[in-house]
């Protein structure tokens, strides 16, 4: 396998905090994202590489044994029971006498242990697991209010998934032995889906709830009447009360973003009432309110 430098794929230092990590990830996988290169091979190459650099560096563990055996850091479990290994066979010398430099190849440092015999063996007994697979998928609030099935391009594989209704932003699903090969027989690594919601409505969602701002002009608010109001999945007649004031709110139950997988279940949509006032006024319209002013003052 050759050997990538994660540092230089996110075109970070060696001494990089987690912090600057996030941000250089963040950063190369809007640049290479398939959905805004749907066309460029090289694109899509270079967003894989992005995600697995991510994948090991974003995480400490895996970060160390990467920063110590390089390309190998997967097998970083073998080589050190090796280690022990080749320690008693060497008639109880140390463990450790044997260091592995960055960039070292794996399978040399097996044959300078036990020969090519020993290479052999492990190549062919010993199994290994595949990477695990980062995707970051991108939907509209629309489209994650709705149960349907898409098909991803991962690593030059067609994967086909349904996506349920009411999917959060930021919430990751892992589809098991989506990912890379093993080797020698051994399972395949994971894919790990990361959902990133973009809100194309005029909605603000909390959770399952919804939440919107509805214009009343004044004289429904005084004397009531119907309206209609646009809600995730259409627009539906509302009664307004006489005398509503403003910021006044209300639910509409079970009116609100689909709840995960749960179908029929939803959130409540609530609306604030904003009352406009009247512009640009008659004379005889000003008369009037001067007129229903004059009453008012009298009543007091």
């Amino acid at each position: 396998m050759e050997y990538i430098d994660y540092y230089k794929v996110l075109g970070i230092s060696r001494d990089a905090t987690e912090d600057d990590i996030k941000k250089a990830y963040r950063k190369l996988a809007r640049k290479y994202h398939p959905d805004i290169n749907p066309n460029d091979k090289e694109a899509h190459k270079k967003f894989q590489e992005i995600n697995e650099a991510n994948e090991v560096l974003s995480d400490p563990e895996k970060r160390k044994k990467y920063d110590q055996y390089g390309k190998d850091w997967k097998h970083a479990e073998q080589f050190e029971q090796a280690k022990r290994q080749q320690g008693s066979y060497a008639g109880g010398r140390s463990e450790g006498f044997y260091d592995f430099e960055e960039g070292e190849n794996f399978s040399d440092f097996f044959e300078s242990l036990f020969g090519g015999a020993g290479r052999r063996t492990r190549e062919s007994n010993v199994k290994f697991r595949g990477r695990d697979f980062q995707y970051e998928l991108h939907l509209n609030l629309t489209e994650a209010a709705v149960t349907h099935q898409q098909t991803l391009k991962i690593n030059d594989r067609n994967v086909r998934i349904t996506i349920p209704a009411g999917i959060e932003n930021g919430q990751v699903i892992k589809l098991k032995e989506y990912g890379g090969q093993g080797v020698n027989g051994g399972p395949n690594g994971d894919l790990y889906i990361t959902f990133v919601i973009n809100n194309n409505t005029s909605f603000i969602r909390s959770g399952n709830d919804l939440q919107t701002t509805v214009k009343l002009d004044l004289f429904t608010a005084i004397l009531g009447g119907d309206i209609m109001v646009d809600t995730l999945n259409g627009k539906v007649k509302l009664t307004v009360k006489p005398e509503t004031q403003n910021n006044t709110k209300i639910r509409l139950k079970g009116k609100g973003f689909p709840v995960y997988k749960k179908e029929g279940e939803a959130g409540d949509l609530y609306i604030t009432y904003e009352v406009t006032l009247p512009q640009n006024l008659t004379e005889k319209e000003k008369e009037l309110f001067k007129e229903l002013s004059d009453l008012s003052s009298k009543k007091q």
